[in-house]
């Protein structure tokens, strides 16, 4: 098993739901598939969705919400198996 780091493509905050009543989009050791929504950017009043690029478990989160981001910074780990 490998593991995959998604990082954030551009500076931004980032959100894991999508409203501050609503649930997690996915929590950490649940299974993703490709394009699963994992969380949300906003940039300057826009928000774009994050999603998974590959199939495997959501190991561990490493930004928090509404953490600020700058490009290239690791939001959260991925276990995939080969």
């Amino acid at each position: 098993m490998t593991t995959q780091q998604i990082q954030a493509p551009f500076p931004g905050v980032f959100y894991r739901k999508s409203a501050p009543d609503d649930p997690v989009y996915v929590e950490e050791g649940q299974v993703v598939q490709v394009g699963d929504v994992i969380g949300l950017i906003e940039v300057m009043k826009q928000f774009v969705e994050l999603k998974s690029e590959v199939s495997g478990t959501l190991a561990s989160f490493s930004a928090e919400n509404e953490a600020v981001l700058e490009a290239g910074d690791v939001i959260a780990t991925l276990e995939v198996r080969e």
